[in-house]
This record gives C-alpha cells, sequence and structure tokens, in this order.
C-alpha cells in the first residue's frame, strides 16, 4: 500500500482530482465523524442523505475495484474526528501519502493543513477542480475592484464556457433576463415535484442510524425520497427538464402554500455533494434551448444560477474567509425565535416557509431570501444565529454556500460586499409573489391596525432606525422618499407596532 485518498462527504465524484490522482491498488478513505456530523445541528433528512450518498459511492467504488476502507458511525474505535481517524488508520498499515482534494469548508481545510506535521507524513492537497472558477481566478477577478458585482463576473464565466454564446456575443444580445423570471403563479397549472427514490436497504439503515443518535436534531427523516447516487441524481434532473423547467422561467420565484416545489430542479443537493457535474447540467439545458423545447428565460435563468451566482458566492466566501463569517455591518443582537424551529406563528408565510424546511429539508431560493431571510434583516436578529440557522435545516448547505448567502445577501451583514442595498421589502412583495396572504391572520394591506401585516411596519421601522445607513444609496431613494411621505404621528405608530411585535418574538 502506498497512497490513501481521503474523500469527504461532499466529495462524491468519479472526476474528483483525488480520485483521478492514485491507483486501484490505493486506498480510497471515508469516515462517518460527529465532526462533521454535529458541528451543527444538522437536518436529519440532510444527515440521511449525504450518509446514504457517500456509502452508496464507496460501494460503487469498491465494486469498480478500488481498495475502500470505510469507517461507519457506530464502529467500535470510531474516534469521530477525521485526523484522528486517518491517524488510527496509519498506525494499522504502512502509508508513504495521504493525497486531499481540498475541502470545500474554511475549517476543514485548516485542519487538513496540519496533517503532515501532526501525523508525520507527507500530505498532498489538491484542487478542486469541479468548479468553473479556480479560488485564483476569482481573486485575480475580484482585484482593485470597489465592489463585486455578480452580473460582471457571470459574464466571464459565459464567455469561459460559451453557453448561450453567438461568438463573442450573448445569445439574443442580451445577458440576463432576470426580470422574466418573476411571474407570480398562474391557476391550473399542473405542478409535477421533483422525481423521486424509494429508500434501499442501505438508506434504510442509515435512516434508523440517524433517528437514533441525532434525535434532538431538527426536521423529519420520513418521507425519504432523495437520490443518493449519481444515477439517480442524473434522472431526477432528466425529469426536471422533461417536466418543470418549460415553466421554470416564468415561475422561479413565485411562491404558493403547500407547494414547496413548484418548477424547481432541487438538484443543487445532488451538485454540491459532487453527484452532478455543474457544467454538464447546464449544457444540457443549453441542449433544450436549442432544441426549442424551453424559452431563452429558463435557460438563461437556470444557467446563470449555475455558472454565475454559485461560481460567485463561493469566490466571496475563500476571498473574505475566515473574518467573512463574523460580519455583523448593522450589529444585529436578536436571538433567533423559536418559530424558525417549531413553525408555530401567526405569520402564515413564514408558517409556511419553515413547515416546508422541516418536512422536506428544502424550500427554495425566494423563499429563503424574501421570507425568512426578509424577516431576518427587518426584525434585526443576530446574523450568525440566522446563518447557522440557515446551515443546519437545508440539505444543499455547506458553510461556502450559505455563508455569503445569508450574511451578504439575505441579511446585508457584510457591508455590501456582496450586495449594492438590502433586500427587505413589505407584505405587498409576498402578497404578489404568493398566495401566503390570503390564509393569513394579518392583513397585508394594513400598517398601522392591530392585524396589519407585521412585514408593513418593520419595513418603515427598519429604514428608520438604519437611515444614516442607507439615505444615501442610490438604489433605496425611491424608498427614502416614501418614508418622508409618511405623517410623524404614523411613524410614531410604527415605530411603537414595531418594538411592541419585536419585544415579544423571544
Amino acid at each position: 500500500m502506498k497512497k490513501i485518498c481521503v474523500i469527504y462527504w461532499d466529495q462524491l465524484s468519479d472526476s474528483l482530482s483525488g480520485i483521478k490522482k492514485i491507483k486501484k491498488s490505493d486506498v480510497l478513505f471515508f469516515a462517518e465523524v460527529k465532526e462533521l456530523t454535529s458541528n451543527i445541528p444538522h437536518h436529519k433528512k440532510k444527515l440521511v442523505f449525504l450518509l446514504s450518498a457517500m456509502r452508496h459511492f464507496a460501494n460503487e467504488k469498491r465494486e469498480q475495484g478500488f481498495n475502500i476502507y470505510y469507517v461507519k458511525f457506530d464502529d467500535p474505535g470510531n474516534t469521530h474526528s477525521m485526523q484522528s481517524e486517518v491517524k488510527r488508520f496509519l498506525e494499522k498499515n504502512k502509508v508513504e501519502e495521504i493525497i486531499v482534494t481540498e475541502p470545500s469548508e474554511y475549517d476543514t481545510l485548516e485542519d487538513v493543513k496540519t496533517w503532515q506535521k501532526n501525523l508525520n507524513i507527507e500530505t498532498t492537497i489538491l484542487s478542486d477542480d469541479r468548479f468553473i472558477a479556480s479560488k485564483e481566478e476569482f481573486k485575480k477577478w475580484a482585484e482593485n475592484k470597489k465592489s463585486l458585482i455578480m452580473e460582471y463576473f457571470y459574464r466571464e464565466m459565459r464567455r469561459k464556457t460559451s453557453l448561450l454564446m453567438n461568438n463573442d456575443k450573448p445569445e439574443k444580445d442580451q445577458w440576463n433576463f432576470d426580470k422574466e423570471n418573476r411571474k407570480s403563479f398562474k391557476k391550473g397549472l399542473e405542478i409535477p415535484g421533483p422525481k423521486q427514490f424509494s429508500p434501499d436497504a442501505v438508506t434504510k439503515d442509515v435512516i434508523q442510524l440517524v433517528e437514533k443518535n441525532f434525535i434532538k436534531h431538527f426536521g423529519d427523516t420520513n418521507p425519504f425520497w432523495f437520490a443518493v447516487t449519481k444515477g439517480q441524481a442524473e434522472k431526477a434532473f432528466d425529469y426536471f427538464c422533461l417536466n418543470a423547467l418549460p415553466y421554470f422561467g416564468d415561475y422561479q420565484d413565485a411562491m404558493q402554500e403547500n407547494e414547496p416545489f413548484l418548477f424547481h430542479s432541487i438538484i443543487a443537493l445532488y451538485i454540491n455533494a459532487g453527484l452532478l457535474d455543474p457544467l454538464y447540467i447546464c449544457k444540457q439545458v443549453e441542449k433544450e434551448y436549442k432544441a426549442k423545447r424551453i424559452q431563452i428565460n429558463a435557460a438563461e435563468g437556470f444557467i446563470r444560477q449555475i455558472i454565475g451566482w454559485r461560481e460567485y458566492i463561493r469566490g466571496v466566501y475563500w476571498l473574505k474567509m475566515p473574518n467573512y463569517r463574523n460580519s455583523n455591518f448593522l450589529n444585529t443582537k436578536r436571538k433567533l425565535p423559536e418559530f424558525y424551529w417549531t413553525a408555530k406563528t401567526d405569520m402564515n408565510c413564514i408558517q409556511q416557509v419553515v413547515s416546508m424546511t422541516k418536512k422536506e429539508a428544502y424550500s427554495h431560493h425566494i423563499q429563503r431570501l424574501m421570507i425568512t431571510g426578509n424577516f431576518a434583516l427587518l426584525s434585526g436578529l443576530n446574523a450568525q444565529e440566522v446563518h447557522e440557522w440557515y446551515l443546519a435545516v437545508y440539505a444543499d448547505a455547506y458553510e461556502w454556500v450559505e455563508i455569503p448567502n445569508t450574511l451578504g445577501m439575505a441579511l446585508f451583514a457584510d457591508g455590501g460586499v456582496l450586495g449594492t442595498k438590502p433586500y427587505i421589502a413589505s407584505g405587498a412583495y409576498v402578497n404578489r409573489m404568493s398566495n401566503f396572504c390570503k390564509s393569513c391572520k394579518y392583513n397585508v394591506k394594513e400598517k398601522l391596525t392591530d392585524d396589519a401585516c407585521p412585514f408593513n411596519y418593520l419595513y418603515w421601522n427598519f429604514l428608520s432606525r438604519h437611515k444614516d445607513k442607507f439615505k444615501n444609496n442610490r438604489r433605496m431613494t425611491l424608498a427614502y422618499k416614501n418614508l418622508e411621505n409618511i405623517s410623524e404621528d404614523d411613524r410614531k405608530v410604527i415605530d411603537k407596532k414595531s418594538k411592541d411585535f419585536l419585544d415579544n418574538l423571544s
């Protein structure tokens, strides 16, 4: 035996640089450790997905002839630390080199960097080339820029991949069709839902393991329907392309009661774990467009999320860590309300989104940004607590994804590194993009009465509280002009209602 290649649970890819570096006579090393599973209270369904997918991946590589060393969560002697598990292996086996594809999260990478010294063995850390832009490429792009505008980076990625390009020009001479992605849901449309898979024996074992060892964690394990292999993930993506992608462009921002999926692909968890290749799926979507089975707003909107936003937030994460995780530009301190875990609130929109999240370990990006995120921002919830909630509850969430999305996009906690203005909205936005308000105790049309929608008075109160920070922001000129048109008496009522509401959150 000469080398071992250590595989983390979000590196389940045949094209992983570490796997390509070793021979089948070497060893692929897997370990289910508390260091990963219990560092935060991950959603039970998220844990089932990741552990089952890792077991399936190891089994597939074994069938391909690789030597596999696999430590299960409840194996006797499991030390529940990746470094100490590697050490335990080294004590019993002759190894001359450890190969690791660089982990996706900062602290994990910092730990791996200590292995060579701590374990007294050559440790080679390879770049993760499953992304379109390397960390160095993003850093070079960001150099000397006052603000990191995603749109311009996205255009560079379009040029690099040639997706939806006609030589040096974008398809239809337009880079971005975001304004055509904002239709509210149209009655009568059939919602296909995602492709679902029945748990096999491996997954059933993992469900029992999670129910036994993570009983206090948030979320439901059943029904469990996620893909847990590359083959299943590809079928799930093909199903999306055939049944939902034609409607995705129009309705990707829409929200509906008791409909967590609408026309979304639900494949971010598969991409982020390594089961699907991001460039491959973008090329498949481009083929659908060129075959005239989907419109440009569906193709461009989907591709933008993958090669634009996903690559961009990874770049921001590595550029700004480790201090980025402590960002709190608005100095928010209020504790996360219990209803983020229980869904017990009279605000129907939040009740809907948290209930969906508890059941499915999923809600789509507008629900995350404009319901739970918008409420957290308007209410001044502690930025780090909110970030840890998002990281815990969603099956596609890893720190590199969640820190920029939460602290940058949703909470403006980074002070404008990622966004040019805070994403705040009153109840009018929720009402326009969903049917949540129709079944709500609160009146979305009111901002002063006892039954007024909290989003309404919290919105105006936020503008008042943070006037010094945002009054000169060009993108908020209209909002502050409208604030000035509210009478002083009405402002006092708004501030009083906001204070009473926020004081009672806990």
